[in-house]
């Protein structure tokens, strides 16, 4: 009879003093339900028209400029899924950062309305990302691996090794792995393999 009353009264005790059986620090903030990196599945194909419009232009006036670049910042084997599932949101804050840094600093005026749409909705993207990486830095510190920390090292000597054009380029050419493949990826979290 004892044994059956000790889990009611242990029980009747944890609830009155409000005792959590798990501890605080593996919970997620309160904020944590500020971020919502998951409404990016997929864009709208009228968003995705703006972005092939704008990727249409920018490769044009490239052309038109003869820019030629011999490094590939982006590589074909730079994929999310190689990174561990909570360091994919950094790596893809990371890229989306360096396309609207890159997509802003464009100075043909000609440009300036074609970038509008995706310039907003990257800076949305952007915004979403930084809010769930700050989240999740709180939630669960751990320092990067290595492979993304040679990826982000690689993202930002870029920006001082490569020329303007060799940026855009880049950036552009990337930008529907980045958008389709990338944000999707990140979006849909642990289900992404």
């Amino acid at each position: 009879m004892l044994l059956l009353l000790l889990p009611l009264l242990l029980a009747a005790v944890l609830t009155r003093t409000q005792a959590d059986p798990v501890p605080r620090a593996t919970r997620l903030p309160v904020e944590a339900k500020d971020c919502h990196i998951a409404q990016f599945k997929s864009l709208s194909p009228k968003e995705l028209q703006a972005f092939k419009k704008a990727k249409d232009a920018i490769e044009k006036r490239l052309l038109e400029k003869d820019v030629r670049c011999s490094s590939h910042l982006f590589p074909r084997a730079w994929d999310l899924k190689q990174l561990q599932v909570q360091e994919r949101p950094k790596a893809l804050q990371a890229e989306v950062a360096l396309t609207l840094k890159v997509w802003e600093n464009m100075t043909d005026s000609a440009l300036a309305t074609i970038l509008g749409q995706p310039l907003h909705t990257l800076s949305h993207i952007h915004s979403q990302l930084q809010t769930c990486t700050q989240l999740q830095a709180t939630a669960e510190p751990r320092p990067p691996s290595r492979r993304l920390s040679r990826w982000l090292h690689r993202l930002q000597e870029a920006q001082s090794k490569e020329t303007p054009g060799c940026l855009e380029a880049s950036v552009t050419s990337n930008l529907f792995r980045l958008l389709t493949r990338d944000l999707k990826c990140v979006a849909n979290g642990d289900q992404c393999v």
